[in-house]
């Protein structure tokens, strides 16, 4: 007769080991989200409560979202700021083929002007806006305000089979070194779209495999680059990361080039 706890300790795990595809895939579905399902527990009853809230990223890939206070998820947030986020399209077909990542944390309140202020307010406002232009319209009001998800733990659905259990590293970029990149982006990404908006686009074509048009460069990090055209969003992946702030312009050039190489442009 077989032992049930030797039974128990013989059951395949579910999970399956975390490996650079899957850290890629879950990095990916993070950075090109434009909305995902927050999850809060709603004060008056401990319920959960799931919401819809459009989103950007913070540099290292930490989702960035803006509330205001007459919102039920913000009130939920102020009692408790444990949160999780489901992110990924569903697609075409059966919604479960397609990959989906959770994150799992708590959400950091940005403090605004009127609190005093936290240095990384614009740096968050000048990402999110790149996603959510419209959001200008309100994005300073007094009861409007940003949060950060820290990442406590991730889980990945790649589709049937494929699921992952992830710690915070496997999902963000490493900004160890790099931190001069947040003073360096607002001017390198407004100078790319005024002065280079013909290399934004080539990247597009070239690396995204994407139609012309208007492209934007909304953002950028030691990974990669976050490109916009409307409610169109693209990530173009270095081959390997930054390890210094300085590679940076030479790495925008080198990829222009190698842009127009592949596009077939003199």
């Amino acid at each position: 007769m077989s032992d049930p706890a030797e039974s128990a300790v013989k059951k395949k795990d579910p999970l399956l080991p975390v490996d650079d595809d899957a850290r890629r895939l879950a990095k990916d579905l993070l950075r090109r989200a434009r909305h995902g399902a927050l999850a809060t527990l709603d004060p008056a009853d401990g319920m959960p409560l799931a919401t819809r809230t459009a989103l950007a990223t913070d540099m290292d890939g930490a989702p960035v979202f803006l509330t205001s206070t007459l919102s039920t998820h913000t009130q939920a947030l102020l009692a408790d700021a444990r949160c999780s986020l489901l992110v990924g399209e569903p697609g075409k077909g059966d919604p479960l083929a397609h990959p989906r990542l959770t994150i799992s944390g708590r959400a950091r309140r940005i403090a605004g002007p009127d609190a005093g202020g936290d240095p990384a307010r614009e740096r968050l406002k000048r990402r999110y806006l790149a996603r959510h232009p419209k959001a200008e319209l309100y994005v300073d009001f007094a009861d409007f305000g940003f949060w950060r998800l820290e990442i406590q733990r991730a889980s990945l659905n790649g589709g049937f089979g494929r699921a992952y259990g992830m710690a915070p590293a496997d999902v963000l970029s490493d900004m160890g070194g790099l931190e001069a990149l947040m003073d360096f982006e607002g001017g390198a990404v407004a100078h790319m779209n005024e002065d280079h908006a013909d290399a934004v686009a080539l990247y597009a074509r070239a690396f995204c495999q994407a139609e012309a048009g208007p492209w934007r460069l909304a953002g950028l990090d030691p990974e990669g680059l976050d490109l916009v055209f409307g409610d169109r969003v693209e990530r173009l992946w270095f081959d390997t990361p930054l390890t210094s702030p300085q590679e940076m312009r030479p790495r925008l050039v080198q990829l222009a080039k190698d842009a127009r190489a592949a596009l077939g442009i003199a």
